[in-house]
């Protein structure tokens, strides 16, 4: 009797897969950035400024080099080509000369034999500075002295929209402050370079925009780009800030400086200050309506500190002010803002990218409003929510999919989970289900539950104008599939998608993805909720390109060993904002709505979150098991902005730079997250109809846990995150 073995399927598009490195992850087989290893290697360091604003009077490297072991030192006089880098205004020294701007500034770099002389010989390095009075206020650095060459303001913006001077039967106000988040990846900045014969250099980076990464460098080192061979390395966690360069130019300059391989590893302090962060912001409200809670006006007025140096910030702003007013149909705006330059930390991407922060505005205004028009919070939501067709504050028509009404409704109907109904007999509730947990703390008497809505939107790819493309290589050989993307894998699943999308096109199982490096054109940054649509539609570009030429041969009776295509793959264009903040600047939104559930002890201000229900705007789900990751460890991540998470910075120092004092939500912390809803109306021009995932689920989670706190307590819950002395009684 002869048996047959039948291979399953591997799966395609809108079917669970299994990501191909996560069981080299599970079982520590898999190499990230700080696994990077080259013979004959030398270890980087960094010297860092301790102060927030000086002048650098003398810099004295000599006792550094004296030291055995040590093969170089440089500083802003080492760099050859360009001496300032940024990714969208290169206005960052690659080192601080005569003068720095925040603490954690590099002053200098060190290559030796063993990480620990490197630190030694980074402390031996004399600077005498002349300590100034750093500016630390946004507010004040709109009007203040310059900081910088290019001013104190990296961006003022003005959205105009409709009638400004027209007024609703109702006003309320509010003024709001978000503060400064970190993105807390798990894999702390890593790379290493490796000096090549020709003169150039191979950088291996743990990142998220890989040619920026190789083209900024470039500039730097004063090589021409193809000079820079960079690949990602392995990279553990990213949520925006991978975004800039950390080490990239420092660990090249040192490679080509000394001969040899060089690595460099920032410690976990070190991260904190060596990228950018979320910015704090602060948000001045009123909204009008009339009396049947139809919105007639929004008014705002946002400063976002930006830090040091530009990064993202005026992107970011755009982003908060394009999204300032809500899903909401509002005929008539003016929002102003402000992204500035301070001494405090550089600020930048992060999951959201300025939404967030006008979210968790917008949306306790409209909690606002219903109160006093006396209107179910989530009816008012519905009365006005956008449509397809209508016209959002920058004059842009929605003219995809805009199921706003349907995912209030689905989260909003949801059944609460079990054990998180309203009014539960506290007295019952096991202790380490209280606010306080392991703590033992919270009086049962004392505990409140509520609950608290929130709605949000946000853009999908990069806007105004940006030149945003994805490039991907599709190679056929032998029946297996090889697909080459510079898609910067970041934990997001672009490994596991691409597979999916070569298969479902081409009808091969066996499909391999090449390392993302910058041996294949641009994929851009992974961020923007944009790899899905832009690497994605490269992938399925290039895969029907191949189909073709292999149906031709077919149909011609030829067949033939290797079939190869490149496709560019671009989104529809896109205007920058005029001066009245009009104009097409986004090619697609995405909507989502969350209900969060908290228990508050009134007595300690303690707070304990215990369900956030969430339906979202998907277009289609192309990996369902992903699609909840990513909401799952996108909520995460508003649940520690709205109860835990902040970096608390004085007089431009972070004082809880480990996560020692910087907490982020870990498994017991966890609420029960409960997916009412996926909505899928598939979005037109996007691949297989799907839109990005990773980032919704980040912005209205945040608002949704504030206004359950304030339902708890009857407290105004102004700022996130929340203390416990915001709430006491």
């Amino acid at each position: 009797m002869t048996t047959t073995r039948t291979q399953a399927r591997a799966p395609r598009v809108g079917e669970s897969a299994l990501r191909p490195d996560g069981i080299p992850k599970v079982q520590g087989r898999f190499l990230f950035g700080n696994d990077l290893w080259a013979d004959g290697m030398l270890w980087g360091k960094t010297l860092r400024s301790p102060h927030a604003h000086a002048r650098i009077a003398r810099i004295d490297v000599t006792p550094a080099l004296a030291m055995t072991g040590v093969f170089a030192v440089l500083t802003a006089d080492d760099v050859p080509g360009s001496g300032v880098f940024g990714l969208e205004q290169a206005d960052q020294p690659v080192f601080a000369s005569g003068v720095v701007r925040y603490v954690g500034e590099p002053i200098a770099v060190v290559a030796a034999d063993h990480p620990e002389l490197a630190r030694r010989a980074c402390e031996a390095i004399v600077v005498e500075y002349e300590v100034l009075t750093p500016l630390v206020d946004s507010q004040a650095a709109i009007t203040a002295a310059a900081i910088h060459p290019d001013g104190n303001i990296l961006r003022h913006l003005v959205i105009r929209h409709g009638d400004i001077d027209a007024i609703g039967d109702v006003v309320v106000e509010g003024i709001y402050e978000v503060g400064m988040q970190d993105q807390a990846f798990m894999g702390p900045e890593s790379g290493l370079a490796i000096p090549d014969d020709d003169g150039g250099v191979q950088l291996f980076v743990s990142t998220q925009f890989v040619h920026a990464d190789r083209d900024q460098t470039a500039a730097c080192l004063g090589l021409p780009p193809d000079m820079v061979r960079a690949t990602v390395a392995g990279t553990g966690g990213a949520f925006g800030g991978r975004e800039d360069i950390c080490l990239q130019v420092h660990v090249c300059l040192l490679a080509l400086r000394t001969g040899r391989p060089v690595k460099m590893l920032y410690s976990r302090d070190e991260s904190f200050v060596g990228h950018v962060h979320r910015h704090p912001a602060r948000m001045e409200y009123r909204h009008h309506a009339r009396r049947d809670g139809t919105i007639v006006k929004v008014e705002a007025r946002v400063v976002f500190d930006g830090g040091a140096y530009a990064s993202t910030s005026s992107a970011v702003l755009a982003n908060a002010c394009c999204f300032g007013a809500g899903p909401y149909r509002v005929p008539n705006a003016f929002i102003e803002g402000w992204a500035v330059r301070t001494n405090n930390p550089p600020c930048g991407a992060m999951r959201g990218f300025g939404a967030v922060q006008t979210c968790f505005a917008h949306e306790a205004q409209m909690d606002k409003l219903a109160d006093a028009l006396a209107i179910d919070r989530v009816e008012l939501r519905l009365r006005n929510a956008l449509e397809p067709g209508d016209t959002i504050i920058t004059g842009q028509r929605i003219t995809g999919t805009a199921p706003v009404a349907a995912v209030i409704r689905a989260c909003a109907d949801a059944p609460f989970p079990a054990g998180a109904e309203l009014d539960p007999d506290s007295e019952s509730a096991p202790m380490l289900l209280r606010p306080g947990g392991a703590g033992r703390t919270a009086d049962a008497r004392h505990v409140t539950r509520a609950l608290g809505f929130a709605v949000s939107y946000k853009n999908l790819m990069f806007s105004e104008g940006f030149d945003d493309y994805s490039t991907a290589r599709v190679r056929v050989e032998d029946g297996i599939a090889t697909v080459h993307c510079a898609c910067a894998e970041v934990g997001q699943g672009f490994v596991t998608l691409a597979q999916q999308i070569a298969r479902e096109v081409l009808d091969i199982d066996e499909v391999v993805l090449a390392p993302a490096d910058t041996h294949v054109g641009s994929a851009g940054s992974t961020s923007a909720s944009r790899q899905t649509w832009m690497s994605g539609g490269a992938v399925e570009g290039a895969c029907r390109l191949v189909k073709a030429q292999m149906e031709a041969d077919a149909a011609a009776g030829t067949v033939q060993r290797v079939y190869e295509a490149t496709f560019e793959h671009h989104h529809a264009p896109t205007q920058r904002l005029d001066e009245n903040g009009q104009g097409d600047a986004h090619v697609s939104f995405a909507f989502a709505a969350h209900r969060a559930v908290v228990d508050v002890d009134r007595d300690l201000g303690l707070v304990r979150v215990v369900d956030v229900t969430t339906a979202q705007d998907v277009g289609r789900v192309l990996n369902p098991v992903q699609a909840l990751g990513q909401i799952e460890g996108g909520i995460a991540q508003g649940v520690g902005l709205a109860v835990m998470e902040e970096l608390v910075v004085d007089q431009g120092r972070i004082r809880n730079a480990s996560f020692t004092d910087y907490l982020i939500p870990t498994a017991l912390d966890m609420p029960t997250v409960t997916v009412a809803a996926l909505i899928e109306e598939p979005e037109p021009g996007a691949p297989f109809g799907a839109k990005g995932i990773g980032e919704p689920p980040t912005i209205s989670s945040t608002a949704a846990v504030a206004a359950a706190i304030r339902a708890a307590t009857g407290r105004a819950v102004d700022r996130v995150p929340v203390r416990p002395d915001d709430l006491l009684f």
